[in-house]
C-alpha cells in the first residue's frame, strides 16, 4: 500500500509537470486579482511655516494592504499592455521628527487611488512558468483628507490639509504559473514613484512639507485568460465550409 501510494504519488508530480502550458497570443486578454502590501519608501521635508522651515518636522507613512486587479492585453505573445486598478488603500501619516512628536504623534489618514498604465515584456509565453517585466507611468490620486484630533485639538491646531495628485514612473516584475484551463497564479513587485505636497494651516500660518512615498507594492494572487478569442476559434473551425 506505501509502495503503491508513493507510485500514485510521483505519478501525479509528473503529471503536474509536465502538463502542457497554455501559449500566450496576440488578442489573448489575461485578467489578474492579488491581494497586495502597500509598503512606503517614504521621505519628508520638514514643514515650513510661511515659507520659514521648523527644523526636526518631517513625518513617516505606514505600510497597508488592499486589493488590486489588472487587465492585460497580449499585443504579441512577447508583448502586453497592462492597465492596473488598485481598490483604494488608507494610510496613517505620523510623526517622524522629534520637534513633530512633542505637537502631535499623529497627523492624518489619508485614502490613495493609485491607477497605472503599464507595457510588459513575457519572457517565455510558451512556458508552465511565464516571468514578465514592466514600466509604466503611474496617476495617484489623494482623497479623503482626515486630520487626526493629535493635530486638530493640540498645539498645531491644523485644519484644511490638502495633498497633491502625483504623476510618476511605475517599475514592475513578476510571474504567473500555469495551473490549468486557462488559470494561473500570479505573484508581483511594483515600484511606484508618488511624490505629493501637503498643504494645511497650522500654528498660526500655513504649513506645507514635500512628501516622497514611493512605495514598493507585494501581491499574490490569481488569473484567468479571457475565452473570447478560443471561443471565436471554436465558432469560425465549427460553420467552416473546410470544417
Amino acid at each position: 500500500m506505501k509502495n503503491t501510494t508513493l507510485a500514485l504519488a510521483i505519478a501525479a508530480i509528473t503529471a503536474g509537470s509536465i502538463a502542457p502550458a497554455f501559449a500566450y497570443e496576440a488578442g489573448d486578454i489575461l485578467v489578474r486579482a492579488r491581494i497586495i502590501n502597500v509598503m512606503p519608501n517614504d521621505d519628508s521635508s520638514d514643514l515650513s511655516l510661511n515659507g520659514t522651515n521648523i527644523a526636526l518636522t518631517d513625518v513617516q507613512v505606514n505600510n497597508n494592504l488592499s486589493l488590486d486587479i489588472d487587465f492585460t492585453y497580449m499585443i504579441t505573445p512577447h508583448w502586453g499592455a497592462e492597465l492596473l486598478l488598485d481598490i483604494s488603500s488608507k494610510h496613517t501619516v505620523r510623526s517622524k521628527g522629534a520637534t513633530l512628536k512633542t505637537l502631535a504623534s499623529k497627523i492624518a489618514d489619508v485614502r490613495v487611488l493609485p491607477p497605472s498604465l503599464i507595457m510588459q515584456y513575457h519572457f517565455l509565453p510558451n512556458s508552465n512558468f511565464r516571468p514578465y517585466a514592466g514600466i509604466g507611468i503611474n496617476y495617484t490620486h489623494f482623497f479623503d483628507e482626515d486630520l487626526d484630533s493629535d493635530a486638530t485639538d493640540g498645539a498645531i491646531a491644523a485644519s484644511g490639509l490638502e495633498l497633491d495628485d502625483s504623476w510618476g514612473l511605475v517599475g514592475q516584475i513578476g510571474a504567473d504559473y500555469d495551473v490549468g484551463n486557462d488559470w494561473f497564479l500570479n505573484i508581483d513587485l511594483k515600484y511606484i514613484d508618488i511624490d505629493t505636497e501637503a498643504n494645511f494651516n497650522g500654528l498660526g500660518g500655513k504649513l506645507k512639507a514635500n512628501v516622497d512615498i514611493d512605495p514598493w507594492v507585494f501581491g499574490i494572487g490569481i488569473g484567468t485568460r479571457s475565452e473570447e478569442r478560443r471561443v471565436g476559434k471554436e465558432c469560425r473551425s465549427r460553420w467552416s465550409p473546410y470544417h
